[in-house]
């Protein structure tokens, strides 16, 4: 692998970042020791399959039982732990259903019983469990409205927790006395737990005022049932210094972090220096797409921040607000607006995609860019700017051939971006 083959060097580069992550590897090192109990895992997200299988093969204890939710498409096969699959991003019934299975597993348990709680991205609209007084269809209509809004992660799971029977420490608090392990791959900026799927073991800092605030900063006129349980505020999620959390521990197993230092780690052996960025970087896909453009053009004409051949490695969540009626998720938008940006820009090629393998609710996990992408796009009818003004992203590189398609990876630590200089 050299620089002579840009595409299959960036591949590499995020084939280490997700493997960085596989549940097969950093679950079993964090394994509590087994309890004097009862042994219950619970779990939710787009890893919590493959976090569950994981914790199988390796525990040394007395019996496992449990139930987890993941995405459609990414349950693997388990022995004592059910697995059932949900809609994400907007949740469904069988989320609803999962959810409080999840909660009946975990009530009545007593001191000497340790309930295992496998947490990923995507757990906060696979635990569907609305709050009393509401309905599945008044959280998937917020969901829906929050997704095309360009809200963050964090405000968008501040809003989740205040509709939610389940999270913002709820969970935690149905299993006091109980001990509570959990072990979370993060897919968020800051790797805040009480952000990562909404948080459902940890004390909650936010409140119903600031779900309120949320809504009312992205214009969202959310339905009658949800406005007047927002409103009164009568049961707030439990916060740091509860008594629920008495016995918790909370333990991060992945990180977009260690994703981008495996990623920079194959540039090295290949002659690249690497600059890491940022993991945690947010703000709309196509304006962060303009910036790091900048910085690609620096390190061209100024060799700064360090001199070509680099690669610039970023993670994070970027956002994207929906007006036109195309295809393609945040990586792609993100793609596309750099494309433009450059403007087909000699020896500069990038690669951006989720680490979970899904862009948005496509079947690619992002796209890569090479100089005559553009050039490519347009002897077959299609404009980036048009592409980017519609958010067809996915549009754009269908045309080029630069769709990234792996499937779902069964673990997530968000996105990953590389930009190669050379």
């Amino acid at each position: 692998m050299t620089r002579n083959d840009p595409e299959t060097l960036l591949r590499a580069m995020f084939d280490a970042a997700r493997k960085a992550a596989d549940p097969a590897i950093c679950v079993p090192l964090h394994l509590p020791k087994p309890p004097k109990g009862r042994m219950v895992v619970v779990g939710a997200g787009k890893a919590a399959a493959s976090m569950a299988r994981a914790v199988e093969q390796h525990w040394q204890g007395s019996a496992l039982d449990g139930v987890v939710v993941t995405r459609y498409g990414h349950a693997v096969d388990c022995q004592s732990i059910a697995v059932i699959e949900a809609s994400h991003p907007v949740p469904d019934a069988a989320g609803e259903k999962a959810a409080g299975l999840i909660l009946d597993k975990v009530k009545g348990l007593g001191p000497d019983d340790l309930v295992l709680c496998l947490i990923s991205g995507g757990g906060s609209a696979l635990l569907a469990l609305p709050a009393p007084g509401l309905s599945l269809a008044d959280k998937q209509a917020v969901n829906q409205a929050l997704l095309k809004s360009g809200a963050s992660i964090a405000e968008m799971n501040c809003v989740r927790k205040h509709l939610s029977a389940i999270k913002g420490g709820r969970l935690a608090a149905t299993a006091a006395p109980a001990r509570v392990v959990s072990l979370l791959i993060s897919d968020v900026p800051g790797d805040d737990p009480a952000v990562i799927a909404s948080g459902p073991t940890v004390p909650d800092p936010t409140s119903f005022a600031d779900a309120r605030a949320v809504l009312q900063k992205y214009g969202i006129t959310p339905p009658p049932a949800v406005a007047r349980h927002l409103e009164a505020a009568m049961d707030e999620t439990p916060k740091p210094g509860d008594a629920a959390f008495a016995h918790t521990e909370t333990i991060m197993v992945a990180t977009p972090q260690m994703a981008l230092e495996a990623a920079a780690e194959v540039a090295r052996k290949a002659g690249i220096t690497p600059v890491i960025l940022g993991d945690a970087i947010e703000g709309e896909a196509r304006e962060v797409a303009q910036v790091m453009a900048g910085i690609a053009r620096q390190v061209r004409r100024h060799g700064q921040p360090a001199k070509a051949p680099c690669v610039l490695l970023s993670g994070g969540e970027t956002t994207v607000t929906v007006r036109g009626k195309g295809r393609g998720g945040r990586n792609a938008e993100f793609l596309t607006a750099l494309a433009v940006a450059l403007d087909g820009a000699e020896e500069i090629y990038a690669l951006a995609a989720d680490t979970d393998g899904i862009d948005g609710s496509e079947d690619n996990a992002g796209a890569w860019l090479a100089p005559d992408s553009m050039a490519r796009a347009a002897a077959k009818g299609v404009s980036a700017k048009e592409c980017l003004a519609n958010n067809d992203g996915y549009g754009f590189f269908q045309a080029t051939g630069g769709l990234v398609v792996t499937g779902p990876t069964l673990t997530n630590v968000n996105d990953f971006r590389a930009i190669l200089v050379l």
